[in-house]
């Protein structure tokens, strides 16, 4: 009886021993010497309590027992070839899968170029994309979700690594009738903060970047006048003079352009700020993760 699982490489050696008609053949053939092909098939034997080849000086042939051990080692070494084919299709196709999350804003305005660019360099490398705020992506990204993922700020969990791959600015916008855009001095970040606005959702990056921005300075944001879960519905609700709102400036670059809303510029210069790609493990991304963060740089 056997009493643990057979060696791949020796079911191999019987089988080749088998095709060939000779030990020395066959261990040439797998790169043994042939002692070592000897000592294998003894210990194999010696495992099943049977004798399989029959050694003379003329060389070994098998018994009726080694024919049949012969046969099902075939299907044996068949469904291993099998399993080991499919294991590196699959990770095959899993290195030709990106899953990326993007926060809104990084989503909006930066994805598209950067796929379009990506896909170019690497046309077989299949990219998923779920767009949410800058809190879930990090979620998503420490759960394993998916294999990278784009926010709009630095603070990230320590099992989180990142880097920076964009800079972008936050710029406090209010509609032609607002009292701010007749302003003849700079807005102070004090008279941002106490003024109800309109915001985005808590978790997002933008609405992260401001309170952090004010925080630095020991202000606190006032209760929003309205909070709204996409850079668009902000733009139009302030657009429609619900009230003030700070956003990025590529969601607000076209309408400051068509004179839809106006900037209002800060007395403490402008609220910078990174955009970061993270993920989690070594200190790069690796395979095609890492391959995009490459297109991007460039």
């Amino acid at each position: 009886m056997i009493h643990e699982w057979p060696d791949l490489d020796t079911l191999e050696l019987l089988v080749l021993v088998a095709e060939l008609g000779s030990m020395g053949a066959a261990a040439q053939r797998l790169g043994m010497s042939q002692p070592a092909a000897s000592r294998a098939l003894a210990r194999f034997e010696r495992r099943c309590g049977l004798t399989l080849l029959e050694r003379s000086p003329r060389g070994s042939r098998l018994t009726s027992e080694g024919a049949l051990l012969v046969d099902w080692s075939r299907d044996v070494l068949e469904a291993a070839e099998r399993l080991t084919l499919s294991a590196s299709a699959l990770r095959r196709r899993r290195a030709a899968q990106l899953r990326i999350a993007a926060s809104m804003t990084v989503a909006e305005y930066l994805v598209p170029k950067w796929l379009a660019a990506f896909r170019r360099a690497h046309p077989d490398v299949h990219v998923d994309l779920a767009v949410m705020n800058s809190e879930h992506v990090m979620e998503h990204v420490v759960a394993g979700d998916h294999d990278l993922g784009f926010v709009e700020t630095t603070t990230v969990p320590s099992q989180v690594r990142h880097r920076p791959v964009a800079r972008d600015q936050l710029c406090v916008v209010v509609d032609g009738d607002h009292p701010w855009a007749r302003r003849r001095s700079s807005l102070s970040l004090a008279q941002l903060a106490v003024t109800p606005l309109v915001l985005r959702e808590p978790g997002s990056g933008t609405r992260r970047a401001l309170e952090d921005a004010l925080g630095r300075h020991g202000l606190d944001l006032a209760s929003p006048t309205q909070e709204m879960s996409s850079n668009a519905a902000v733009r139009i609700a302030t657009s429609a003079g619900v009230g003030p709102a700070v956003l990025s400036e590529y969601a607000v670059r076209e309408a400051l352009e068509h004179g839809d809303l106006v900037e209002v510029p800060l007395a403490e210069g402008s609220l910078q700020r990174e955009l970061c790609a993270v993920w989690v493990g070594g200190p790069h991304p690796s395979g095609p993760a890492g391959d995009l963060i490459r297109v991007i740089l460039r």
